[in-house]
């Protein structure tokens, strides 16, 4: 009985390594298309994640009006030309991007809210019988978006007789979240070894709502942090716009004279390079 034991559990542990092996080569896969897509075409990469649905043409000559825009704020401020040009630059390839990164942060922060709801809803459609195509309709239909209008999507690429391997990498392009990413290795090898789906994504909902308690934790104990940085970071610009409306004259003189636009210039350059480390410093990804 010993020996029929001692071979039960080994061949137990080679089942539960040969699951691990496929899980990582399954993540592996999943990080190098999305990074062989995000080289190739960053900016459809960012339009899809940001859930904006428009063309890259069109993001463009989003970019180039932002530019000029800022040229002529820039101009009418009566800066010269070395300020002008590179402000405009910035303003045109620089902001666009960060609204698109700060719409896809938004996103994603709202799907991730979400997602442990629409998986438990999930599992309990499974454990009282119902199709796995039915739960994800349930899903789409009632929750609210992003999840919804994700498993909407899902739903529909699979009645037109897409698979469910694409379906997943294409939701790993617009929501590239760790949370879908689990989802969708789940999925993909329940596909391929079988398994009771009901146990196994329960499990990643509790391990989905615990990430979630340690990303709370994380946000309470870095706020002090990022609220000192934020003062810090506006301090400069609050001075400055003291002292111009006490006496303006004094502070003419940085955007009237070449030197005071090399100051201005100067001094921004660094308030971003210190923003930026700060930033680093106290920014926690899950």
């Amino acid at each position: 009985l010993g020996l029929v034991n001692t071979k039960g559990g080994s061949q137990s542990g080679a089942g539960a390594n040969a699951r691990q092996r496929r899980i990582q080569e399954k993540l592996q896969e999943l990080e190098d298309k999305g990074k062989e897509r995000s080289r190739r075409n960053q900016i459809r990469a960012d339009l899809l994640q940001a859930g904006l649905d428009t063309n890259i043409k069109t993001y463009l000559i989003a970019s180039g009006v932002v530019g000029v825009v800022a040229a002529l704020v820039l101009l009418i401020m009566g800066m010269s030309w070395l300020v002008i040009l590179p402000g405009a630059a910035i303003a045109a390839f620089g902001l666009p991007k960060v609204a698109l990164r700060f719409m896809a942060n938004s996103r994603q922060k709202k799907f991730t809210k979400e997602f442990a709801n629409a998986i438990d809803v999930l599992v309990r459609g499974i454990k009282s019988g119902l199709p796995v195509g039915e739960c994800l309709n349930i899903i789409g239909r009632e929750s609210p978006d992003p999840v919804g209008e994700e498993f909407r999507l899902l739903v529909g690429g699979q009645k037109i007789g897409v698979g469910i391997d694409e379906l997943l990498r294409r939701g790993l392009e617009r929501m590239p979240t760790p949370e879908y990413k689990f989802f969708a290795i789940v999925l993909q090898i329940q596909q391929q070894t079988g398994g009771n789906l009901a146990e196994t994504l329960d499990n990643l909902s509790n391990v989905l709502r615990e990430r979630k308690k340690m990303r709370d934790k994380v946000t309470a104990v870095s706020s002090e942090a990022k609220s000192s940085a934020m003062i810090i970071g506006c301090l400069p610009f609050f001075v400055m716009g003291m002292i111009s409306l006490i006496n303006p004259d004094y502070m003419a003189l940085l955007f009237t004279t070449r030197t005071g636009n090399f100051l201005i210039g100067g001094g921004m350059t660094w308030m971003l390079t210190g923003i930026g480390v700060m930033w680093k410093m106290i920014n926690f990804k899950m």
